[in-house]
C-alpha cells in the first residue's frame, strides 16, 4: 500500500507525493499527464528493489492547480523540495517525456541530489517538427476542448495495436479528460513550458550514469532525439524499447527490467 503525503513547495504550492517499496530512493517523474499513476503498471515491478517516490505535477491530479508559474525548472525545484521533506539528499531520478527534461533540470542544476539517471522518451531542444506537434495539440485544446485533445494523445502516444487492445482503457481516459485536465490557463502554460526547455548546450555537464530509452515507434518524441541526448551526454547509454510514446505502459516489464539492471550496475562498481 502506498504512503500518500503532501509536500508544500516554496511557493506554498500543495503537492500530492506518494511513497512506496523499500530500497535505495529512485524518484519518478511522469510526463505531461503530469500524474503519478502513470507509472502505476511499473510500479509493481520496481517497489522490491526500490523506494519508490512519486507525485503528481503542480497542475495536474491531486496537486494544486495554479493557472501560472509552470516550468521545467518549476517543476524540478518541487521534486527538490519533495526530496528536502523526505529526507533524502541523493536519489536515482527516472523522468519519462517531460519527466526527462525535469530530470536533465535535475542533474544539471542540483547534481548533488542525482545518483543515476535514466531520461525516458524527452528532448533537450524542440525541433519544427516538435513544435509543430505542440503548437497543433494546443490549437486542438483551445478550439475543440479538453476531450478531443485528450483523443489525439490516446492517438499519438500508444501503437495502433495496442489502442485496438485496450478499447476500454482509452474510453476511460478520453472520458475522464474534463476532470483530469487542468484549468484551461494551466494545460496551455504547461504545454508552452515544452517549447521553452533548451538544456542541448548544457548536456555535457551532466556528470551522473546515465540510460536514454526511446522508442523506434515514438509518434511523440520520435527516437532522433533520444540518440541526441546519448550523444549529449558522457558515457550515456542509449536502449531501444518499442511501445509507442507511452513505453513504461504499454511494455512495462521490459521497461523495468532495463531501468532495474541499470540502477543496480551501482553495487557491482
Amino acid at each position: 500500500m502506498a504512503k500518500e503525503i503532501v509536500v508544500h513547495a516554496d511557493d506554498d504550492c500543495a503537492l500530492h507525493v506518494e511513497q512506496e517499496g523499500a530500497g535505495p530512493p529512485l524518484l519518478l517523474v511522469s510526463g505531461l499527464g503530469g500524474t503519478a499513476n502513470f507509472w502505476n503498471a511499473a510500479r509493481p515491478l520496481l517497489r522490491d528493489r526500490f523506494h519508490l517516490i512519486l507525485f503528481d505535477h503542480r497542475g495536474a491530479g491531486l496537486s494544486d492547480r495554479p493557472p501560472h508559474g509552470h516550468s521545467i525548472g518549476r517543476l524540478a525545484a518541487d521534486a527538490v523540495a519533495i526530496l528536502d521533506a523526505l529526507r533524502i539528499h541523493r536519489a536515482h531520478v527516472v523522468g519519462h517525456s517531460t519527466g526527462g527534461a525535469v530530470a536533465q533540470t535535475l542533474a544539471l542544476d542540483w547534481p548533488d541530489r542525482v545518483d543515476r539517471l535514466v531520461i525516458s522518451a524527452s528532448w533537450a531542444r524542440s525541433d519544427y517538427r516538435f513544435r509543430l506537434l505542440f503548437e497543433t495539440r494546443l490549437a486542438v485544446l483551445q478550439r475543440l476542448g479538453a476531450t478531443s485533445y485528450t483523443a489525439l494523445g490516446q492517438l499519438l502516444g500508444f501503437p495502433s495495436e495496442w489502442i485496438n487492445e485496450h478499447e476500454d482503457t482509452i474510453k476511460r481516459a478520453i472520458a475522464r479528460a474534463e476532470d483530469n485536465l487542468a484549468s484551461p490557463e494551466a494545460t496551455e502554460a504547461r504545454l508552452r513550458m515544452l517549447l521553452d526547455h533548451d538544456r542541448l548546450d548544457d548536456l555535457r555537464r551532466i556528470e551522473a550514469p546515465t540510460l536514454v530509452l526511446g522508442a523506434p515507434d515514438d509518434m511523440i518524441v520520435p527516437m532522433a532525439h533520444s540518440l541526441t541526448l546519448s550523444e549529449r551526454i558522457d558515457n550515456a547509454t542509449v536502449v531501444e524499447i518499442p511501445g509507442g510514446h507511452f513505453f513504461p505502459q504499454t511494455a512495462p516489464e521490459l521497461f523495468a527490467d532495463t531501468v532495474r539492471r541499470f540502477l543496480s550496475e551501482q553495487a557491482d562498481e
